[in-house]
């Protein structure tokens, strides 16, 4: 695989960014062509999880730039960085395509051949079934809404609530907390804990819901 550019600095960054929403036509096309080539080796580092989906590597990082663009076209700097916001974008195009092969797999004869393992041998469907393996999309899918869900907690919730369900459920490597303890620990009654937890997952569900 060839190798890629290092990734820009904060600074650097933050110009391109400037330049392809205030500069010209021209500066504009420069700066989202350096945005691109320069978080190419984000692409390849995330495409590196779906090989096992039977693609060409080179075809993965052709999908995954289209995310990479897509981010770029949409990034608010206000919110970070852009590789934080690429990821999800670039993660949520091989999930399109891995959904995509799921459907046809279904229409696919359990029979049919597949593809080869390292040695050459022939692969059918049925073999996958048989050995059980993890349902990836399904995988990739839990992980994508869980990334989110801790986007939609820091950029949602207030601190407190953010604190509360951090210790209510456990989250970061802390114990999971009941109420009651929690109340203790922040000098506050159970029942304010829980009215604060009820109204931070709402906040949570109803953000997640809008996509």
């Amino acid at each position: 695989m060839k190798t890629f550019q290092k990734p820009l600095t904060q600074g650097e960054e933050a110009e391109c960014i400037r330049l392809l929403r205030e500069g010209s036509e021209e500066e504009a096309g420069q700066a989202k062509g350096i945005l691109i080539e320069r978080n190419l080796r984000l692409v390849a580092h995330i495409a590196k999880k779906y090989q096992n989906a039977g693609e060409d590597m080179e075809d993965l990082i052709s999908i995954g730039c289209i995310g990479l663009i897509k981010a770029i076209d949409t990034f608010d700097n206000k919110k970070g960085r852009l590789a934080t916001y690429a990821c999800r974008c670039i993660d949520n195009e091989f999930l399109m395509l891995l959904r995509g092969k799921k459907k046809i797999s279904r229409e696919v004869s359990l029979f049919e051949p597949i593809g080869q393992d390292k040695e050459g041998n022939e692969i059918r469907l049925v073999d996958v079934i048989e050995q059980q393996q993890p349902d990836i999309v399904e995988n990739m899918e839990r992980m994508g809404n869980i990334r989110k869900l801790f986007d939609l907690m820091d950029g949602t919730l207030t601190e407190r609530e953010r604190e509360i369900l951090v210790l209510r459920y456990g989250l970061y490597g802390n114990r999971e907390a009941t109420q009651s303890e929690i109340g203790k620990a922040l000098g506050i009654s159970r029942s304010y804990v829980s009215r604060i937890e009820k109204k931070a997952l709402g906040k949570l569900r109803e953000k997640f819901e809008q996509g």
